[in-house]
């Protein structure tokens, strides 16, 4: 067993288990009880609001996901976490909030969102909400400058690449991150197989898990070039 085995051990709910937005929305307390339920790991997305506080939420624009204009940085927490995600009786969560609900049930894999210029003490905030969490967590980012500042202050966290693409410059993107600590790599399904994932699995033997897989084909696929699906829209 491996210090990250816990990581590919079970299946890892896209913002958690939500029903593709028709009544259970993504990256909410509810989405995120009902992965615990079910024994599911959560992957979740995690943005700065413009106090500082980090709070849980995908999309730099709030108006998908809450009917309103503008940016998250824009708001403050307290105006963020009083906004109904879909119309529900959702809420947007702060990270502290849905740390107390998960409360290490179940594994944890938290995106860094960066928006050059308006992420500054992102990853600090995020540690200081992680202090004292006794559950497993692994962080990522598929920004390359979040990823090098948690190298240099994560100490106690596996730190992942979150990537894409099959481009020669991709790769070569990708590679260059290799001298920052980083522990696994979360990959697109569509762009498996390339030769970045096999030097990692065959060379490293390091962990890759997979996004976003939305049916059995693409499970199948990611079993074949990696060790763990990131999935949503059916139940593994």
């Amino acid at each position: 067993m491996t210090e990250l085995s816990w990581l590919t051990e079970r299946p890892i709910a896209h913002r958690g288990f939500h029903d593709m937005n028709k009544e259970r929305w993504e990256n909410t307390l509810a989405a995120f009880r009902a992965a615990m339920e079910r024994g599911y790991a959560i992957e979740c997305d995690v943005h700065l609001a413009g106090d500082g506080v980090p709070v849980v939420f995908h999309d730099h624009e709030l108006k998908r996901l809450t009917g309103q204009e503008g940016r998250v940085w824009q708001r403050s927490s307290a105006e963020l976490t009083a906004l109904s995600v879909g119309g529900t009786a959702e809420r947007v969560p702060t990270l502290a909030e849905m740390l107390a609900v998960v409360g290490g049930v179940v594994p944890l894999v938290i995106e860094l969102k960066g928006v050059p210029g308006h992420d500054t003490g992102l990853v600090e905030s995020v540690l200081k909400c992680l202090r004292g969490y006794k559950g497993q967590v692994a962080l990522m980012s598929f920004d390359h400058w979040i990823i090098r500042e948690l190298a240099r202050r994560a100490e106690d966290f596996p730190i992942g690449l979150t990537a894409e693409g099959q481009a020669e410059s991709d790769l070569e993107a990708h590679f260059s991150m290799l001298g920052h600590r980083i522990s696994f790599v979360s990959y697109a399904v569509a762009h498996l197989p390339n030769p970045f994932v096999s030097f990692l699995r065959e060379r490293l033997a390091m962990p890759i898990i997979t996004w976003t897989v939305r049916n059995q084909a693409d499970a199948e696929k990611s079993f074949r070039y990696g060790d763990q699906i990131t999935f949503e829209g059916f139940a593994p």
